[in-house]
C-alpha cells in the first residue's frame, strides 16, 4: 500500500458538512484495508487568492495509507462533490503521523487563550474581593458614624 497526503478545501457555506465528508472518506479508506495516520481539521481560513469570488475556505488534511483503487475513488468523490473547491493528493514515501506546523500553532494559540482567560478570571475574582472589602470598610465607618450621631 502507498502513503498519501491529501488536502482539500471546502466551500465556506458547506462547512457544516465537513465532519460527514471526513467520516465518509475515513470509512472508504478503512473499509478497503487502509489506515489513516493523521487527520487534521484546520477550519475556515483565508485563501491566498480568491477562487470563484470566494475568499475563505474550510481546510482538511489527511495522511492515509491505501491502494490505488481507493485513491482513485477519493479523487472521483472530490471531482463530483460541488462543496470541494480544491484538492491536492501527494504520494509520500512514508507515513506522517506528527502534527503539522499549522495544527501546532493552533494548539499553542488555544493554550495561550486558555491561560489568558484563566488569568483574567483570577484578576476579576481578586478585584471583586477588593470591592467587597472596600464596601465592608465603608459599612463599618457608616455604623460608627451613625452610632456617634445617635448619642
Amino acid at each position: 500500500m502507498r502513503h498519501y497526503e491529501i488536502v482539500f478545501l471546502v466551500h465556506p457555506d458547506q462547512s457544516e458538512q465537513v465532519p460527514a465528508m471526513v467520516d465518509r472518506y475515513k470509512t472508504l479508506v478503512e473499509s478497503n484495508g487502509g489506515k489513516i495516520h493523521r487527520l487534521e481539521d484546520w477550519g475556515r481560513r483565508q485563501l491566498a487568492y480568491p477562487i470563484n469570488k470566494i475568499h475563505k475556505a474550510h481546510y482538511v488534511l489527511m495522511n492515509i495509507e491505501c491502494d490505488q483503487n481507493v485513491r482513485d475513488e477519493i479523487e472521483t468523490a472530490f471531482r463530483f462533490n460541488d462543496a470541494v473547491i480544491r484538492n491536492l493528493i501527494l504520494k509520500r514515501d512514508e507515513a506522517i503521523t506528527d502534527m503539522s506546523i499549522l495544527a501546532k500553532s493552533k494548539d499553542e494559540a488555544d493554550a495561550a487563550d486558555k491561560r489568558s482567560a484563566a488569568a483574567a478570571a483570577a484578576a476579576a475574582a481578586e478585584s471583586d474581593e477588593d470591592e467587597i472589602d472596600e464596601v465592608m470598610d465603608d459599612d463599618d465607618n457608616f455604623d460608627a458614624e451613625s452610632a456617634a450621631s445617635a448619642e
